[in-house]
């Protein structure tokens, strides 16, 4: 190998030492004015990003495959290798050019899918985070930046390792949405284990590293690198090893890959799940909180119906909240209350709507300043946006609420920054910041100096031009600048003879002499060198001005903060306004009582259509289990779904699409909904339906919500029916959470009378003839027949098809009576005997009585089980041995 690489050219020798040294990346290595990349990354380079291979000279015998894109329009193309999850490093000459030898390179940065800063690869209204997940045997934590913005927070599952831990740290992942994702372990096997769904999406950027263990080591970088003297500022203590080391690592890698200081990464969160509402992965798809469940548009989301924000900040900030609902009703109370008095001073709220258009994303312009790849033009647009902030306290000071009174004491208008920008940098700087016309006039004396020197030699020339020709009597004398022999005097080959004898021959030309004389060379110097100075000079007060402003980047991030906090309020303010929502009542009694609740995002997609209200009450004792029938596409999802988000929204502090609305505190919020499959990891559409509905009774707690939207139809009726009964009693008895259950199970509407706290209702409906109406109004009672052939009906299945439907229900219901009759389980006494499990009866259950060997039966399988000591899975896993048992023993 050494033999081989001795043979390179000096150049590819220089490429290949860098190239050892980042074997993880593709090699931007800088050539005048391309990047260009050699050998396999030249492969790769070429085939991703469809640009043409050549071949270069290296010493070899064989030619170095080679591509090259432009340094000017590089961003495109890495765009898209980091986008398809490469790495890119790149190379530049980080000395003048000379021809003593190779020019010095080094990588000056790594960019990775989770360290991308580049405005035109990120999304303005979404964090683009780069995650560090350390797994331990008692405790595993994730720790996270957005590197463009500087924000980084953390959270530690402290318990030893368990599914229940598993699963919190797989759902904050998938909150997280990382775009990268290190881990000392390999959390795809991690998570495989427990058959959590999509890890194929969750984990595409999973980054495998040789994490470091001495958390000693790392709780020192974490102090030096925020500048405090313990860590306990944050919440962690050196028996947090987990945090420790993710937070360690995180930061580890970006100092590798990023090679500054990253001054903007200097705040740190560390905050506990259960500060917020938990609400898992499967949750937070099926609401379509922020992403659809189907497609890329975003408009039917809830996000898409409650941002109004006018800055990029504000609409991550919103974001943010929607994803972590708070539980502290004191905190809800203070964001309701400052939406209160936006909404009822809309004027100010008209004005701050102005303000925000006039501000930049500047969060993402400081972390360019910190970069140091920010020009003139940032400068000037965070100087706009700061020049807002006298006005925007202003306004905000005349709202009488808590988190104004606060960002309006604490606002820090930044009227120094605004002074340095605006007197230094001109209104229309150009893009780049090496070739001058940056500062303005006045600001720097030695500059304007250099100026008047530029400007009045380029006068004296042509002063010079008219004393020449009054003097000699050349009439056509000029002066000329070339780069080669710079300024001249002109003279044609027929004034020759009127030539001065002080002046000297520089150039003959076919028709003319070029002269230069002494005055004229001492000009020139003093222009050139002045034009050369002006640029330099400019550069160098520019980056001093940089500085400047990059010294005050805590103070700037922390307006930027309060910006966005307004902007988001001023957003809930706005949708509460357009969409006619209401404050709602807050509080901790266990009750949630919504009048005439609308759904957010469906009440905005009808245009010609009506949105039917509907009121829920749910508590935690007579009516905490909504059992709802009806048929399909009559509104029982829609329905369940506008409770769940109603409760989302109010927990954010937003105002609620309701007449009126009370809400208990929910600290986890579970929904099961909908049919879909996990081919990639093996998962049929039962086996999610089942993981879903064990991930629910395994976590939920009293003073949880729970959607369940049909249990057991992926399998047969029967099977499917009994895990729909256990799974109910289970939910109603033992953990007691508000629970509403729309289902085709009829049967389960009996259950009313045998479990307090379960009540049914129903969507109503018109029949007319053998056709429905749909009225989608909930009200008590529940419903004995699906109408499932109406609804193909109105699909548009073919006429004979339904008919035939029909004839065949008629034929099945009839079998299925009779089935019923030879179990004598259709008669009332039989019914009222069936075994319900509750608290009364638990340990003193009667079996109806069929005949003998079902009672020898019943009492070697079930009266001698020890249900308290079986998990919710356990039981659903008995339950279908025992039926199937059952089958054989009928058979």
């Amino acid at each position: 190998m050494n033999e081989k690489k001795n043979k390179l050219t000096p150049m590819m020798q220089q490429y290949m030492e860098i190239k050892e040294h980042h074997q993880d990346s593709i090699l931007f290595f800088r050539l005048g004015d391309f990047y260009e990349m050699f050998f396999d990354d030249a492969l790769t380079a070429s085939r991703v990003l469809e640009i043409t291979l050549t071949g270069k000279n290296c010493g070899l015998e064989e030619r170095a495959p080679m591509c090259g894109v432009p340094y000017h329009s590089s961003n495109g193309y890495i765009s898209k290798l980091v986008e398809k999850g490469y790495k890119v490093a790149i190379c530049e000459q980080v000395e003048p050019p000379s021809s003593a030898g190779i020019v010095k390179r080094e990588v000056v940065r790594v960019i990775t899918p989770g360290t991308v800063i580049d405005n035109s690869m990120l999304d303005e209204k979404q964090n683009n985070y780069l995650s560090s997940v350390t797994v331990l045997k008692n405790s595993c934590s994730i720790s996270y930046v957005d590197v463009s913005t500087g924000n980084m927070l953390s959270t530690e599952f402290k318990d030893p390792i368990n599914d229940k831990n598993i699963i919190d740290l797989y759902n904050e992942i998938c909150k997280v949405n990382p775009s990268e994702i290190l881990s000392n372990r390999n959390l795809e096997e991690i998570f495989s284990a427990h058959k959590l769904n999509s890890l194929d999406t969750v984990l595409k950027n999973l980054n495998i590293i040789d994490q470091g263990t001495d958390t000693d080591y790392y709780l020192n970088m974490i102090k030096d690198h925020f500048k405090v003297i313990s860590t306990e500022v944050f919440g962690i203590y050196p028996e947090d090893r987990a945090s420790i080391l993710s937070i360690g690592n995180l930061l580890e890698y970006l100092y590798s890959t990023q090679k500054i200081s990253l001054d903007h990464i200097n705040q740190l969160a560390c905050y506990k799940t259960d500060d917020y509402m938990i609400i898992d992965n499967s949750t937070r798809k099926n609401l379509e909180l922020t992403e659809p469940l189907r497609g890329t548009d975003k408009k039917n989301t809830v996000f898409n119906v409650i941002d109004y924000t006018k800055t990029a900040m504000g609409a991550r900030k919103l974001k943010k909240w929607l994803l972590e609902p708070l539980q502290d009703i004191a905190s809800i109370n203070c964001r309701h209350d400052a939406v209160e008095v936006l909404y009822n001073n809309i004027i100010v709220s008209n004005n701050i709507r102005e303000h925000m258009k006039r501000i930049y994303d500047i969060e993402r312009l400081m972390s360019k300043i910190t970069y140091g790849n920010c020009n003139a033009r940032d400068l000037n647009s965070l100087n706009q946006s700061i020049e807002v902030l006298p006005d925007l306290k202003c306004d905000i000071s005349t709202l009488d609420a808590k988190l104004f009174n606060e960002i309006s004491k604490n606002m820090d208008t930044l009227l120094d920054v605004h002074e340095m920008i605006a007197t230094s940098i001109i209104e229309n700087p150009p893009v780049t910041i090496k070739e001058g016309n940056l500062i303005r006039d006045g600001y720097n004396e030695e500059l304007d100096e250099l100026r008047n020197i530029s400007v009045n030699g380029k006068e004296w020339l042509n002063g010079l031009i008219d004393q020449e020709r009054e003097k000699t009597g050349i009439k056509n004398l000029k002066i000329g600048f070339n780069k080669v022999f710079g300024y001249y005097i002109e003279v044609t080959k027929s004034y020759l003879n009127l030539v001065p004898e002080d002046y000297i021959r520089k150039q003959t030309l076919a028709n003319a002499e070029r002269y230069i004389t002494p005055d004229l060379k001492d000009m020139e110097a003093k222009i050139l060198n002045a034009e050369s100075k002006i640029v330099e000079l400019e550069y160098e007060i520019f980056n001093d001005i940089r500085l400047f402003v990059k010294n005050q980047i805590e103070r700037i991030q922390q307006s930027a903060e309060m910006i966005s906090t307004v902007d988001a309020l001023n957003s809930l303010c706005t949708a509460a306004l357009k969409n006619s929502y209401i404050r709602p009542e807050m509080s901790v009694d266990g009750i949630v009582n919504i009048v005439n609740g609308r759904h957010p995002v469906i009440e905005k997609v009808l245009k010609d259509e009506r949105f039917i209200e509907n009121s829920t009450y749910l508590d935690k004792d007579e009516n905490r289990f909504s059992i709802i029938t009806g048929p399909n596409m009559a509104g029982k999802s829609t329905y369940m779904r506008q409770v769940a988000l109603i409760t989302i929204l109010a927990h954010i502090g937003s105002f609620v699409p309701a007449e009126k609305a009370q809400i208990s505190l929910v600290d986890k919020l579970f929904s099961r909904v909908g049919a879909s499959d996990d081919l990639s990891s093996g998962q049929s559409t039962f086996m999610v339906e089942m993981s879903e509905v064990s991930n629910i009774i395994n976590n939920a707690t009293e003073n949880s919500l729970i959607i369940l939207d049909e249990i057991g139809r992926g399998t047969s009726t029967y099977d499917g029916l009994s895990i729909a009964w256990s799974v109910t009693e289970y939910i109603t008895n033992n953990i007691m959470a508000k629970t509403l259950f729309a289902t085709h199970y009829h049967e389960l509407s009996e259950l009313e009378d045998k479990i307090k706290g379960i009540n049914n209702y129903k969507i109503m409906i018109k029949e007319s003839g053998e056709d429905i109406i749909f009225l989608r109004k909930i009200t008590k009672g529940s419903i004995d027949k699906s109408y499932g052939i109406q609804v193909a009906r109105l699909a548009g299945l073919p006429k004979n098809v339904i008919n035939r439907s029909f004839e065949l229900l008629e034929k099945l219901e009839e079998i299925d009576l009779n089935k019923k009759n030879s179990l004598n389980l259709s008669d009332t006494k039989i019914k009222n005997e069936i075994p319900v499990s509750t608290d009364e009866n638990r340990e003193q259950v009667s079996f109806w009585n069929y005949d003998a060997k079902y009672k020898d039966f019943i009492s070697e399988n079930i009266l001698n089980l020890n249900i308290n000591s079986m998990t919710p899975l356990d039981s659903l896993n008995l339950m279908n041995e025992l039926i199937k048992k059952a089958r054989e023993l009928g058979d």
